[in-house]
This record gives structure tokens, C-alpha cells and sequence, in this order.
């Protein structure tokens, strides 16, 4: 039994002497390779040089390619980073060219509204009429109909029969007068009547609405010669409207056995206008 015990005990030994023989060659192993490595690197010999230079290639190759995945996330992060912050800048920008179309557009609105304005204002100081300022602020237009809304009324003078001027020219009169509003009848209305004289023979007529855009002349004399008229002016015979206030001319002749005139007023681009209260000088007189 005690044999045994010895037997087991040389045998733990044995193996523990001979793995610390293979540890120290190891060691010695080691030593040596480091020694010629470092001896090698000191000599200036070209195999050596080439040796080094191809070890050095293969332990920078190494590296990049160890190291590529950490480039990778980290360039990879700031390219998303980067890609969202542009968007957000960009769909900012573009939210603030929009405002600025809208502040342009209104700009330009605004000055075409003063620009309007500005001509009412010189017409008043030009005219020899006394004139009111007022806008158009609803239009009742329909086939045969047309009338327009206005946003002055007896409190700024305006009474029934009144004309009313686009730019120096006849558009039509009021025929209907509120406190705060007037409502005009225009030129080309069906049931607008007035009394002009054509120049240059002094043609007395009545300009009648057509509902369309050009109204006509009736009751023109019979020797009436389209081709040498031109200008069409308020002839005052009605006693309401006052004469010689520029309406139209006659437009190219004759269609349809009647005579037309074009108005100098459009009614179809009329926004601002001018309610004559009456003359300077019947004013002055007062």
C-alpha cells in the first residue's frame, strides 16, 4: 500500500519537473528569437530590409482591418447625424422661402392698392369736381345685371343720382345710397340711361345698356355719320348728371343696325373709384 503511494508521488513529480523543463525552454525560446530579431533589425543587410518591410506591410494591414469597423460605425453615425440635421435645415428653409413669397406677394398687393389710391388722390386735386374716394367691395354681376357695392354712404356725403368716375371717366351713378355703403349702377347695366353728345358734331343720344360689355347709342339723328365720330360725353340734359364728363367712343361703326360705344371705364377692371359731390365752384359759392 505504502509502494503505492510512492509510485503516485515520483510520478507527480517527474511530470511537474519535466513541464517546468518545457516552461524554461520555452523562455529560453523566446529569448533567443527576441535577441535575433533585435540583432536582424540592427543589421543593414537588404534580405533583412525586405523581411522588415514585408512584416511591417502585414502588421499595418492588420491594423486597418482591425480598426475598420470602429471607422466604420463612427463615419456611419455621422453621416445619419449629419443627414438628419441637413433635412430639418432644409425643410426649414423652405418653410421660410414660403413666408417670404407670402410677404413678397402681399408687398406687391399693397403697393398696387397705394399705387390706386395715390391716382384717386391726384384726381381729386386735378378734378374740378368735389370727389369722394371709395372701394368696391362686393360685385353683383350677372347676365344682363351689373351693379357694384361701395364703401362709403350718406356719411360721406354721397346722395341718390350722383356720378361716379373711374380715372376721370363716366362709370355709372349711384342708385342707391345706406349709411355706410352705396350701391352703383354701371354703364352697361340693362336699365342704365344717360344722355351724351357725340363728338365732333355735338350728336345728342342716349346711351343705353346692352348687359354686355359694350352699350349702344339710341336715338342718334338720321344723317348720324359712325365713321367721323369719336369722343362720347355726359351732354347734363337729365338735369342729375353733369356735362362734359368723358364716357366712352364710338366703337367701329354699326353691328347689327346698332351703334356701340366702347367705354373708357372698364367695368370689368374697376376696383377704386371717385363719387363726384359736386363742382368747386358751386361748393365755393354755398
Amino acid at each position: 500500500m505504502s509502494t503505492s503511494r510512492d509510485d503516485f508521488g515520483i510520478a507527480i513529480r517527474s511530470a511537474l519537473l519535466q513541464r517546468g523543463a518545457k516552461q524554461k525552454f520555452s523562455l529560453f525560446v523566446l529569448i533567443v528569437i527576441s535577441l535575433t530579431i533585435f540583432v536582424l533589425d540592427n543589421i543593414e543587410l537588404k534580405p533583412v530590409k525586405i523581411l522588415r518591410s514585408i512584416v511591417n506591410d502585414a502588421v499595418y494591414r492588420v491594423s486597418a482591418i482591425s480598426s475598420s469597423p470602429i471607422k466604420f460605425g463612427s463615419a456611419t453615425k455621422d453621416f445619419f447625424v449629419n443627414h438628419v440635421l441637413i433635412y430639418k435645415e432644409n425643410e426649414e428653409l423652405k418653410l421660410e422661402i414660403e413666408e417670404l413669397k407670402k410677404q413678397k406677394l402681399k408687398t406687391s398687393f399693397l403697393e398696387t392698392e397705394n399705387k390706386q389710391l395715390q391716382e384717386l388722390v391726384q384726381l381729386d386735386k386735378k378734378s374740378t369736381f368735389i370727389t369722394v374716394g371709395a372701394k368696391i367691395i362686393f360685385d353683383k354681376n350677372s347676365p344682363y345685371l351689373n351693379s357694384v357695392i361701395i364703401n362709403k354712404g350718406s356719411n360721406s356725403g354721397i346722395k341718390l343720382g350722383m356720378p361716379v368716375l373711374s380715372k376721370g371717366y363716366l362709370a355709372g351713378r349711384i342708385v342707391e345710397v345706406n349709411y355706410l355703403s352705396s350701391r352703383i349702377l354701371m354703364l352697361n347695366d340693362l336699365n342704365s340711361r344717360i344722355p351724351v353728345v357725340v363728338s365732333p358734331n355735338g350728336d345728342q343720344a342716349i346711351l343705353s345698356g346692352a348687359g354686355k360689355k359694350k352699350p349702344i347709342l339710341e336715338y342718334l339723328p338720321d344723317n348720324f355719320n359712325a365713321q367721323l365720330s369719336k369722343a362720347i360725353y355726359t351732354s347734363g340734359k337729365d338735369g342729375i348728371l353733369f356735362s362734359g364728363i368723358p364716357v366712352g367712343e364710338v366703337f367701329e361703326g354699326k353691328k347689327n343696325n346698332r351703334i356701340e360705344a366702347k367705354l373708357f371705364a372698364d367695368p370689368d377692371q374697376i376696383s377704386l373709384i371717385n363719387v363726384i359731390l359736386g363742382k368747386s365752384s358751386d361748393l365755393e359759392a354755398m
